[in-house]
């Protein structure tokens, strides 16, 4: 298995949008070992679903989100995935005060390394807009950012030692 999880602050913007399309992009790709599964770093959202706003952007897509609860990321979470892809600066800096070694620090990466658009930019502007204050077009501006992410992940993921297609 290749455990991917996905951070933001909260666990019901940002993460979850991201965890169901590297899901969904992992299982078209024929990764039959990828686990995708999300987190924030604050503890103030557990236990609530996802945002109305980021479950209508993800319904357009068939995309079913009734069963996501958010869920505070732990210490278990930077020893027991092999990727964690943080959605934005404060996360990602979050995460590496949190991991135990490097091995765990070397884990973590901002999803926007994945974006092609986003190459040679610097950390600070790598981050993946917060959509929580804004409207339904601000979820389809994060959607978008992360989605032109997602391939890069695919594509590094597949490229990992013991990386496993579905056979035709």
């Amino acid at each position: 298995m290749y455990r991917i999880v996905t951070v933001c602050t909260g666990n019901i913007c940002r993460s979850p949008m991201a965890e169901y399309l590297v899901r969904e992009a992992a299982r078209d790709a024929g990764l039959d070992d990828v686990v995708v599964t999300s987190a924030g770093v604050s503890d103030e959202e557990q236990g609530n679903p996802i945002d109305p706003r980021a479950r209508k952007v993800m319904e357009r897509l068939g995309i079913d989100t009734s069963g996501h609860r958010a869920r505070q990321v732990t210490r278990e979470d930077l020893e027991n995935n092999d990727l964690v892809l943080a959605l934005d600066v404060p996360h990602y800096r979050a995460l590496r005060t949190m991991a135990a070694n490097d091995a765990q620090a070397d884990k973590i990466h901002l999803m926007r390394e994945y974006d092609p658009s986003a190459a040679g930019e610097a950390l600070e502007g790598i981050g993946i807009y917060d959509p929580w204050y804004g409207d339904a077009s601000d979820f389809d501006r994060t959607f978008g950012m992360i989605e032109d992410s997602v391939q890069g992940v695919i594509d590094d993921v597949a490229r990992q030692p013991g990386s496993r297609r579905e056979k035709p």
